[in-house]
C-alpha cells in the first residue's frame, strides 16, 4: 500500500476555457516498502492530474516518477491504490483554492 509522506497541490489555470471543470496538479511525495516493486533508492513521488465538475471528481491521469531525477517510472496503480489517491485528492484539492 501507498504511504503518503507529503503533498502539495495547486489549481491549474485555462486561460483559454476549453476545458470543462476544474484541474488540479497534485505532487504527493511517496514512502515504499524496499520489497515493493515501486521502491527506487532515489526516492518516489506520484503527479497526479484530478478533474473537478459540480459533483463528478477523478483522476485524469498520473505519472509515477522518481524524486531525484525526475525520471518517468512505467507502472499502473492497482485498483486499491488508485481509490487511495482519489479519496486523498478529493479531500484536498480545495486546499489549492485558499
Amino acid at each position: 500500500m501507498l504511504t503518503i509522506t507529503s503533498y502539495s497541490v495547486e489549481m491549474i489555470k485555462d486561460p483559454f476555457g476549453i476545458l470543462t471543470g476544474k484541474r488540479y496538479e497534485f505532487l504527493l511525495d511517496l514512502e515504499v516498502p524496499k520489497d515493493d516493486e515501486l521502491f527506487s533508492e532515489n526516492g518516489l513521488y506520484i503527479r497526479v492530474i484530478y478533474w473537478v465538475e459540480g459533483e463528478q471528481a477523478g483522476i485524469v491521469k498520473y505519472q509515477f516518477l522518481e524524486k531525484q531525477t525526475d525520471r518517468y517510472l512505467e507502472f499502473d496503480m492497482e485498483e486499491d491504490e488508485a481509490a487511495f489517491v482519489e479519496q486523498f485528492c478529493k479531500v484536498h484539492f480545495m486546499e489549492a483554492e485558499e
